[in-house]
């Protein structure tokens, strides 16, 4: 399929589909007009990518994992290919999710708080 055709299927506009082919998340191939040519796999890979980039992962993170996601949501890389400096990055990641959800559970505490003290309860 072509870069279009993904776009519309995905919901991710073409300009970001070609930044991911820059940043050596995405491998289309070319045809013999230059255009883009992507498989049907593609569509979940950019779904994967997505996911992955909303949960806050930088696509420095995203191409060294990558190659060893399963599926979206399924990460099964063998252990030996987990090299040091990936387990640090992911390492980092995961403290820096759990001080995102610390704050967002103060956060919704108080906010909690706040209603239960300005608005009466329901009887």
């Amino acid at each position: 399929m072509r870069i279009g055709e993904l776009s519309h299927r995905t919901g991710v506009p073409t300009r970001l589909l070609r930044y991911y082919e820059e940043q050596d998340l995405l491998h289309p191939e070319r045809g013999d007009n230059g255009y883009r040519r992507y498989p049907e796999s593609a569509v979940a890979d950019v779904q994967q990518i997505r996911g992955l980039l909303d949960s806050g992962l930088t696509t420095e993170m995203i191409r060294a994992i990558l190659p060893y996601l399963a599926g979206p949501g399924e990460l099964h890389p063998p252990a030996e290919c987990v090299t040091p400096e990936t387990a640090a990055l992911l390492h980092g990641h995961i403290e820096r999710i759990q001080s995102r959800i610390d704050c967002l559970a103060r956060n919704r505490d108080r906010l909690s708080a706040y209603l239960a003290a300005v608005r009466p309860h329901p009887r």
